[in-house]
């Protein structure tokens, strides 16, 4: 499910419930249609805040599939390249981590939404046609190595950086400062400002929610 498809649902729940034709409603910050975790939703005068709210820090945990590589640096393609992984130990990982605190220049994937002449990038590289994208800069507060299997070569990492950065890319260049290649295999943003994964509602429980807090604003309402 896309991020948009998410505020589609929820802006249709929401709007059936207020008994109104559409509210205004709009999300803080895209996540990849494979990724879960925290989505701000804004409705009303709240879409505001939209801007502001992209602007701070996020928290992701990944898992990443060492010695290979996909189109779209995450499972959404299949691997086109395999790499030696012999080479690769827990020690290594977290001495190529380190190198990636701070301001770093990363190349957006191909597979993503990023504008390329009033096209999104990766409308063009579904149409088979050649995309390069620019280097741009990024920040990473924090990246942290949570897990390590050297039999199944997948680790885990917990990931603190701010707007712009995808996780995807980092996965990929992760893989190349380890002589090999590496692709996601899941990604969660755990937390996007202050708002954490705990606070929020899953896309299920919400019109539960929705319907509780409605019926209270009614009551005292009335």
């Amino acid at each position: 499910m896309s991020s948009f498809g998410a505020l589609a649902h929820i802006r249709y729940l929401v709007s059936k419930k207020m008994h109104v034709k559409r509210v205004k409603m709009g999300h803080a910050g895209t996540l990849d249609p494979l990724a879960t975790g925290v989505l701000i939703l804004c409705t009303g005068k709240a879409t505001k805040q939209i801007e502001t709210l992209q602007l701070h820090d996020k928290e992701y945990t990944a898992t990443l599939q060492l010695g290979a590589t996909t189109p779209s640096f995450d499972r959404e393609h299949t691997v086109d390249m395999t790499y030696p992984t012999r080479h690769i130990t827990r020690e290594l990982i977290e001495q190529v981590l380190a190198g990636f605190v701070g301001d770093i220049q990363q190349v957006p994937p191909v597979y993503s939404a990023v504008m390329v002449k009033g096209d999104r990038a990766y409308e063009l590289a579904r149409k088979g046609k050649d995309v390069e994208l620019a280097a741009k800069t990024v920040h990473i507060d924090e990246i942290e190595l949570t897990a390590f299997d050297p039999v199944t070569m997948q680790m885990s990492i917990r990931v603190v950086c701010g707007k712009g950065t995808y996780i995807r890319s980092l996965a990929r260049d992760i893989g190349q400062a380890l002589g090999s290649g590496a692709f996601l295999t899941a990604l969660c943003r755990t937390r996007l400002g202050s708002v954490r994964i705990e606070d929020c509602q899953t896309f299920d429980t919400f019109p539960q929610w929705l319907n509780e807090n409605v019926n209270e604003n009614e009551k005292q309402h009335r």
